[in-house]
């Protein structure tokens, strides 16, 4: 399992310290510090679509008019923090925001 969060995030850490309460020793990928591949970054959008973007978030506010008409893939490569976070892969199915579907999967024993 492997999750694409930010430290600073409140709900990253909050899904982080559930995934390893449940029993998992999730890879953490810090998408500011880290960056995210282009493989990943081809298999989140094959995926995930548009909806691995977040709309609500303050990076995604600041940006220009000109730039949220990006193609995702140009959009996430220069400003990765507008993802949505977490997103987590697990056995090749990638999850975007922490959900109660998410966590349903994702902690059940």
């Amino acid at each position: 399992m492997r999750v694409f969060a930010l430290k600073s995030c409140d709900t990253c850490r909050k899904a982080l310290a559930q995934i390893r309460a449940a029993g998992h020793d999730p890879q953490v990928i810090d998408i500011r510090a880290d960056g995210i591949s282009a493989a990943d970054l081809s298999d989140i959008l094959g995926q995930l679509g548009p909806a691995a973007l977040n709309r609500a978030s303050t990076t995604w506010r600041g940006l220009s008019e000109a730039e949220k008409l990006w193609d995702p893939a140009r959009l996430l490569t220069r400003y990765p923090t507008v993802l949505k976070r977490p997103v987590i892969e697990n056995a090749g199915h990638w999850t975007a925001g922490w959900t109660a579907e998410t966590q349903s999967n994702l902690l059940k024993s």
